[in-house]
């Protein structure tokens, strides 16, 4: 759901997104929250173990920049062996879908070259056609673990230097998980906010970080287990990425 492919080329807002994906690292597999003590260690290891279980989520992702009144949105249906997403900001657009045989990608310029960062000549050679992967190929392993389960994992973080609290919204109750990811020299400081289920499976429900340059990421995760299917463009419509690099 983050673009990890080698030639991606972010825009600020995606590039948040990036970090925040990369730095969060998942807790061992353990004992419920729903145990007479919770902790933070109790919910992350319910959470991840909850989580394992599921075969599909329903993902978007907003992530708006102050400083330049920028927005850039991204809805995802992850699967266990496939996906499909779809990226807007301002008048770029992207889709990605990936299958267990191949992984495509489709869009306007804008959205090939700022977003995906395809160059300029490739993008043109592309046109409106959907650039194609085969299964095996690197670029497809990194789309399959953006667009796959595993990727709903990175959400969680560390025990260490998390606090967790409960709270209840709308009558619903939520653990709500709290840390900071630290500036770096090309990042700035994340403060993280994450709440999961309290009540049957502790299941995600929504992530919130804002990065002290004033970029603010949403995380919205729905439709637990819902059955979806990813269809594969029309042959006639995709062309091979060796035909477009080459």
């Amino acid at each position: 759901m983050h673009l990890s492919i080698q030639r991606c080329i972010c825009s600020p807002a995606c590039a948040v997104l990036l970090v925040i994906m990369a730095l969060v690292t998942s807790a061992t597999l353990g004992t419920s929250a729903s145990a007479a003590v919770v902790s933070t260690g109790s919910v992350l290891r319910s959470a991840k173990a909850a989580i394992a279980v599921q075969t599909s989520v329903h993902v978007v992702f907003i992530a708006h920049s102050r400083a330049s009144s920028t927005t850039e949105k991204i809805i995802a249906d992850v699967g266990t062996t496939s996906g499909s997403e779809t990226l807007f900001e301002g008048k770029a657009d992207l889709a990605i879908k990936v299958t267990p045989a191949h992984a495509y990608v489709n869009g306007n310029y804008s959205g090939l070259t700022t977003l995906f960062g395809l160059p300029a000549p490739q993008a043109k050679k592309l046109g409106t056609a959907w650039e194609s992967w085969n299964a095996g190929t690197s670029q497809y392993s990194n789309l399959k673990a953006d667009l796959t389960m595993s990727s709903v994992t990175a959400l969680l973080p560390k025990a260490k230097g998390t606090k967790v609290s409960t709270k209840t919204t709308n009558g619903v109750k939520l653990f709500e998980l709290q840390w900071t990811t630290a500036s770096t020299s090309s990042m700035p400081q994340l403060s993280n906010r994450l709440t999961v289920s309290a009540q049957g499976d502790n299941l995600p429900v929504e992530e919130v970080a804002t990065a002290s340059g004033g970029v603010r990421v949403t995380t919205t995760l729905s439709k637990w287990g819902e059955d979806f299917r990813v269809s594969a463009p029309p042959a006639a419509s995709t062309i091979a990425s060796p035909e477009i690099s080459g």
